[in-house]
């Protein structure tokens, strides 16, 4: 008979790196690694030599970048959202997607099974198996966190050791870092005791830390049509091309740390550090424009969606049908988010700087504290008379049984 085919979710990393060895130990399978380019740069480059040395029978490397920002990032910027007020969801949106093309490769390949090295702690566990079970509910799933005999990072390196794999880390130098386009986090180590201040100097990648960064601010022009951005600084154009370069600009002023004690999905509260210079600039350059162009009760509806969307996207849901409804929503919300929002970044802080668009709804001549021929100021005796109507009526109600 033939062995069973195990299409892994691989990136080369300390987990990943481990299962090839650990699956074909424990099942008779040929082991076929997937590794999604998302933008982790020279992460990849060992990849293809790594994964066959260690046991695959092939490697498939996918370039999703582009997929990756116009499927997953902008339509979860368009929506603000934002999990629980600091994270910007970029491991949370990277897994949907990395799941989904492990999934078409299991159909190609013949494949009966998918794997996966999240732990039976986190969330990414939950993000990959709810998209395995969307869209393809007869491949079996396999976690080895949730079975093997292995329970912490440290057994983890001496596992590797032991059979000879090299690894990207070491027991001194342990933080658990996640690498895309958009963002990079780490977790771990120091990180565990929130009492600790991050070691940012020695952390960073993506970024400078603030008090290093140049001592002149920086400015920067976002230009949207309909909520996606389309340009930047009048020259730079191309979904993937307008992230990498506002990762730069924004790195080298500090700009986009996030330190979060956040609630995990599985009930645990966790703690990381989130780089997300680029991503940072967008969410306020997109949230400017919105101010400008949104009336009122649209925006304030849509931060109630936001919500919701953000806890969506966090909990491994990108592809059920309330997120696709609320996408659908925001689209119709983002119609007249046109213009050009100007940022001015200098030493972690990302400030507005001006905005313009076509389809504003601010009206200089009523909003002046100057003379104007618009607007009655009596009409609001009236106005107030009517809103505070019911607070009246509850006033006279307490006065009359002596409760006020």
């Amino acid at each position: 008979m033939a062995k069973e085919k195990i299409v892994l979710a691989y990136s080369g990393g300390l987990d990943t790196s481990i299962i090839i060895p650990w699956l074909l130990e424990h099942y008779d399978c040929e082991v076929i690694a997937m590794a999604a380019d998302v933008g982790q740069g020279e992460e990849l480059d060992p990849l293809n030599e790594k994964a066959i040395r260690t046991g695959a029978s092939k490697i498939f490397i996918e370039d999703l970048k582009k997929e990756f920002v116009t499927d997953y990032i902008f339509p979860t910027l368009k929506a603000g959202a934002v999990y629980e007020g600091k994270y910007l969801l970029g491991t949370s949106f990277a897994r949907p997607l990395i799941a989904k093309r492990m999934v078409e490769i299991a159909k190609r390949e013949g494949a009966t099974a998918v794997a996966h090295g999240a732990t039976g702690k986190g969330n990414d566990q939950v993000r990959f198996e709810l998209t395995v079970k969307a869209l393809a509910p007869e491949l079996k799933i396999i976690a080895p966190w949730r079975t093997w005999d292995i329970r912490s990072r440290e057994e983890e390196i001496d596992y590797a050791i032991g059979h000879g794999i090299p690894i990207p880390v070491t027991k001194k130098d342990n933080y658990s870092m996640d690498r895309n386009l958009w963002h990079l986090s780490h977790e771990g180590q120091d990180l565990e005791d929130p009492a600790n201040e991050p070691m940012y100097a020695k952390m960073l990648k993506l970024m400078k830390s603030p008090e290093f960064a140049p001592d002149e601010p920086t400015y920067v022009e976002v230009e949207f049509e309909k909520g996606i951005p389309v340009r930047v600084d009048g020259k730079v154009t191309g979904p993937v091309e307008i992230v990498a370069y506002l990762n730069k600009v924004a790195g080298k002023n500090g700009v986009g740390i996030v330190d979060l004690v956040e609630n995990r999905l599985v009930g645990m509260k966790s703690r990381g550090v989130y780089e997300t210079p680029g991503g940072t600039v967008l969410y306020a350059a997109h949230r400017e424009l919105e101010q400008l162009c949104l009336d009122r009760d649209t925006l304030h509806y849509k931060e109630q969606v936001a919500l919701r969307f953000a806890e969506l996207v966090y909990y491994g849901q990108w592809f059920h049908p309330l997120r696709e409804a609320l996408s659908a929503f925001v689209d119709e919300t983002q119609k007249t988010v046109t213009g050009k929002v100007r940022l001015k970044l200098y030493k972690g802080n990302c400030m507005p700087a001006g905005s313009t668009s076509p389809y504003s709804l601010y009206s200089e001549a009523l909003s002046t504290f100057g003379k104007d021929e618009v607007y009655n100021q009596g009409d609001a005796t009236g106005f107030i008379n009517l809103y505070g109507l019911p607070m009246k009526v509850v006033s006279n109600m307490k006065k009359k049984n002596g409760l006020l």
